[in-house]
């Protein structure tokens, strides 16, 4: 595939701005950093260390932001643009929105308390105009790219609505480009050439624990330089430029460049009267370059070797106003951790708080007076009209809301494949075949990605109708040259499969991005993942990131378990059920038939459109109007399917999380739950336990996730007053008697589906993997771990009372 080597401008390059413009956004940037320190300072919920000093408020790496942040906001940005902000950079972020009226002073005086200002930003939690969410540092860095990547997604599509292309932008701590999934995250845009994204690299060189090795920057040029970025160097700010042009002013640039990073951190704590001795003894008498630093007092000279390229608004604003092409941008922008602030420079001010002496200096420095401290414009030197028409002015705020709706898309009726035996994988890729041959609006919104795992994961027949997605036409050669394959695969714009390297991490950013189209871009798509089951475990904080930004997508994770016999214990899983139930924001399946996950996926296509505010339905209290992402979780073991219509009751129990296979009787000694791919073990033994123990029940699972959440959420409903508050799990099993017994299968951790017992009192034999598996028949294996019929059998006889099973020992 070519490369665009001269891409076209994205917008025209703006007008320089005045040096009217320049002094007040400086001022602005004093009030920003008082207001971010203020708040801070304000909060009652930072915690103290052990000699009871509060700390945690991050007053110095959010300060090193403020200069960034201005000329950004009050300037640089346009509505189209997107930002990730920095996790301690979010006092800073809610200054500068309350500044604009987008955030109240009850949320500020609230920051990190309940309901006030977030320690992070957040899309879901803060009230003002959070782009991406951040907080587990390096994940918002590369979400912004898997953005561009969306965004470039939507125009290709011609699904944009007109809407201009923005830029992507992260501002980057360097410490977190420590984080592995940040250059995955590079190497991934490399292959997709990323456009329109900018990482802005506050490059303070201080870590949580210390400051950063010698030469690093010149380590992140090589990388950014080639992945294709373009590398802008911020380091000297204006006065030292007019400094270094002085006479004597290269000798001071010489020391400048090779001055250790540790001690110009402890030189910037130590302030104006330490720069001079140390300067004067490395330097001695040369004349010039004496008489440069003479001329300037202790707060002169402090205020020079401090005003680095990144605290400095004109050189800022230059560099970023020079961008006129939509190439991916890295900027590196040197800075003072803590810069305006006591704090500056010490290698111990990553979690500091200012002692009261220091906000009462810093009070006085920024002529703020007691009881003022959140009056917008108190202390500034300009007229409050002067600043307020300026503010008026900023480009980004034009554009009203920059959350957009899309409508929903309506989910056409899905029927499962004809087939007498299917695994549950080979049914899903049957299911999106079947969609890709239709022309429904659903169809041309669904996009399917894939960590290398495209084929094996049963997305060929998709692929080989949708194509894949690239900014640029490009044959498949082997079509091309006639060379018998199952799969003719052509990138084009066109393309719905977005094809990625084998990094799980990029897979979830991926699905987080596109599944945020619709607010971010105002067009609705529908992201299908597809990966290997135990390796969600490898992007796991990834995908708890998405959930926690509300991102929409349906993952499908295949194959599970130790059902996968032959592979052992690397592609084996055991706790991803359990990941499925605990994770907020993600609604887990695991259908055992093919006409169950053909139910599922209407459903599912339905809910990750659904953002409504609806009260718990009190069928089952789920908040399903809300909606939310789907999971599921499916395996390659082919079973003979079941020759039935599906009842409307059985559709919803299927939805709802479970229903009757055999429905118990009213004397019932034992039902076996059974979730997933060891269903027909389950059928089996209950048929031979059937004939020793009386109505015996067979309840097929679909999601223990949504079992549980109903369960959990009726019981809590009870506690607040509703008393005939049930779920769907409470109405399955209160016919039962209590000496029945349980006996729970999974070919997964038994705590999945162990805690039913607790649901009305009966005891339980929960059946499961709870060890790395190994390679075997299926057989072995099932019989090894307790998964096959005998040991359902097995677990039947030790939870019942009665003669023994007489099928125990045959089986």
């Amino acid at each position: 595939m070519s490369r665009s080597t001269d891409p076209a401008p994205l917008r025209p390059r703006p007008s320089a701005p005045s040096a009217q413009d320049i002094a007040l956004l400086r001022e602005l940037e004093r009030k920003v950093l008082w207001l971010a320190s203020w708040m801070i300072h304000n909060a009652n919920h930072v915690r103290p260390n052990a000699d009871g000093l509060k700390v945690g408020g991050h007053q110095a790496s959010c300060a090193s932001l403020a200069s960034i942040m201005s000329a950004l906001y009050f300037h640089v940005l346009r509505p189209e643009d997107r930002v990730a902000v920095k996790p301690h950079a979010s006092p800073v972020f809610h200054a500068i929105q309350y500044l604009m009226g987008r955030q109240t002073r009850e949320r500020l005086e609230n920051f990190r308390g309940f309901k006030g200002a977030q320690s992070y930003p957040s899309r879901t939690k803060d009230a003002d105009d959070v782009d991406f969410s951040t907080g587990s540092v390096g994940l918002g860095v590369a979400q912004t790219l898997f953005a561009s990547l969306a965004q470039d997604y939507v125009h290709a599509h011609g699904l944009a609505g007109g809407r201009p292309k923005g830029r992507m932008i992260a501002l980057v701590g360097d410490a977190e480009l420590d984080e592995g999934n940040v250059f995955e995250a590079l190497l991934e845009g490399w292959k997709h050439e990323a456009r329109n994204t900018w990482w802005i690299i506050d490059y303070n060189r201080q870590s949580l624990d210390g400051v950063v090795r010698e030469g690093l920057y010149e380590r992140f040029t090589g990388i950014f330089e080639a992945m294709g970025w373009q590398v802008v160097v911020l380091k000297y700010g204006t006065l030292q430029q007019a400094a270094f042009a002085e006479p004597g002013g290269e000798a001071l640039k010489r020391w400048i460049d090779t001055c250790p990073n540790a001690e110009y951190s402890a030189l910037t704590f130590q302030g104006g009267a330490a720069w001079r001795k140390r300067l004067m003894d490395d330097l001695g008498d040369q004349g010039d370059v004496s008489a440069l630093i003479a001329r300037r007092s202790d707060a002169e000279l402090s205020a020079l070797m401090t005003n680095l390229g990144g605290h400095d608004i004109a050189s800022l604003i230059g560099a970023f106003d020079a961008i006129d092409h939509d190439r991916p941008v890295a900027f590196l922008c040197y800075t003072v951790k803590g810069f305006g602030l006591p704090l500056a420079g010490h290698k111990d001010n990553h979690a500091g708080l200012m002692t009261p002496a220091q906000m009462e200096a810093l009070r006085a420095a920024m002529h703020v007076a007691e009881g003022r401290e959140w009056e917008p414009f108190e202390g500034l030197k300009r007229p409050a009209a002067e600043l307020e028409a300026f503010l008026a002015r900023a480009p980004f705020f034009q554009g009203g809301t920059r959350r957009f709706t899309a409508p929903a898309l309506d989910v056409p009726a899905i029927a499962p494949p004809p087939h007498e035996a299917l695994s549950t994988q080979a049914g899903f890729g049957l299911i999106l075949q079947d969609l890709a041959r239709g022309d429904s609006p659903l169809a041309s919104r669904i996009v399917t990605t894939s960590p290398d795992v495209t084929v094996s994961t049963n997305l060929g027949p998709w692929v080989n109708r949708r194509g894949l997605f690239a900014h640029e036409a490009l044959a498949d050669v082997f079509k091309r040259e006639r060379i018998p394959s199952t799969f003719a695969w052509e990138f084009s714009p066109e393309g719905q499969h977005v094809e990625l390297g084998i990094a799980e991490m990029n897979l979830f950013l991926t699905l987080s991005a596109f599944g945020l189209s619709h607010s971010l871009f105002g067009a609705r798509l529908v992201p299908v993942g597809t990966l290997y089951d135990p390796f969600i475990c490898r992007g796991l904080d990834a995908l708890n990131y998405a959930c926690y930004q509300d991102a929409r997508f349906i993952l499908v994770a295949t194959p599970s378990g130790i059902t996968l016999a032959p592979e052992g214990g690397a592609h084996q899983s055991i706790s991803t059920p359990l990941i499925g139930m605990a994770q907020d924001g993600l609604a887990a399946f695991e259908p055992a038939f093919v006409d169950e996950l053909a139910v599922l996926m209407e459903f599912a296509f339905d809910y990750v459109q659904r953002d409504g505010e609806a009260a718990p339905d009190e069928r089952n209290w789920l908040r399903d109007e809300t909606g939310g992402s789907i999971y599921f979780r499916l395996s390659t073991r082919a079973l003979e399917q079941p020759k039935r219509r599906l009842t409307e009751a059985q559709r919803q129990g299927i939805v709802d999380g479970a229903y009757w296979l055999r429905e118990p009787g009213p004397n019932c000694d034992v039902v076996v739950a059974v979730q997933g791919a060891v269903t027909p073990e389950a059928i089996d033994a209950v048929a031979l336990i059937a004939e020793d123990r009386r109505d015996v029940g067979l309840l097929a699972v679909t999601s223990a996730d949504r079992l549980n959440a109903g369960w959990t959420a009726a019981g809590r409903a009870r506690e607040r007053g509703f008393a005939g508050a049930m779920s769907h799990v409470e109405r399955l099993l209160e016919p039962l008697p209590r000496h029945c017994g349980i006996v729970t299968v999974i070919d997964g951790h038994p705590a999945t589906l162990g805690w039913l017992g607790a649901v009305a009192g009966h005891r339980v034999r929960a059946l499961g993997v709870e060890h790395f598996g190994r390679t075997g028949t299926l057989s072995d294996l099932y019989a090894y771990y307790g998964l096959d019929t005998a040991a359902i059998v097995a677990g039947a006889q030790a939870i019942s009372t009665g003669r023994p099973l007489r099928h125990l020992k045959a089986v």
